[in-house]
């Protein structure tokens, strides 16, 4: 768990509320509120990097949540993406991705964004006859060769859908997989209770440590 002081106050420091501590993050420039989302990314990603590097330690298929940006390094790696904000296929191929069956998936296709890399859409097992329920996008590496890409994409297959939540367990389900689930509930628990936390910062905050 990493924690930090996001702001723009030149004579801000940082909080130490028991044996947690916050270090200063300093945002400069004008529009320092817009700047703050983009100041918590670059940390966020670097430790994500750092967590996925250390879990890739065989050559067991390791699965990220979120696109992979800078860990398309990481070999037998895919990114899960849950939600679709963006479009990346004409009407006519995405016709394709909504015609899915639950265990089906998409033909893999190239990205043509700033970060490439192959990727392609599977449907979970859902109930919902709505065109997008239960479908997720997935990615990996452009530098792998394209057959690779596909194996990839046929592992995927069959293994994704094994881990979907359940509606009656999980309001997000079937996308948010069972051990996505499980990591967020402990690093809930890592975080600590909340209001104490919050008492603990306040009080923290009031004295100048």
């Amino acid at each position: 768990v990493g924690r930090g002081l996001f702001t723009a106050s030149p004579s801000a420091r940082e909080v130490v509320a028991g044996r947690i501590r916050y270090p200063v993050h300093r945002v400069g420039g004008s529009g320092e509120l817009n700047k703050l989302p983009a100041a918590v990314q670059g940390p966020l990603t670097a430790l994500e990097v750092e967590v996925s590097g250390a879990a890739r330690t065989d050559g067991d298929l390791l699965v990220v949540d979120g696109p992979l940006r800078s860990r398309r390094n990481l070999p037998r790696t895919l990114g899960y993406i849950k939600t679709q904000h963006s479009q990346y296929l004409d009407a006519r191929l995405t016709a394709v991705v909504t015609g899915l069956r639950s265990g089906q998936r998409s033909p893999v296709f190239r990205l043509g964004t700033a970060w490439g890399g192959y990727s392609w859409y599977l449907r979970l097992p859902v109930a919902s006859g709505a065109p997008w329920a239960g479908i997720v996008r997935v990615e990996c590496s452009a530098e792998l060769p394209e057959p690779a890409a596909i194996g990839l994409a046929d592992l995927s297959l069959v293994t994704l859908p094994r881990f979907a939540s359940t509606p009656y367990k999980d309001p997000r389900a079937p996308q948010n997989l069972v051990p996505i689930a499980g990591l967020e509930r402990r690093l809930r628990a890592l975080l600590g209770d909340a209001r104490l936390l919050h008492r603990a910062l306040t009080a923290a905050a009031r004295t100048g440590r």
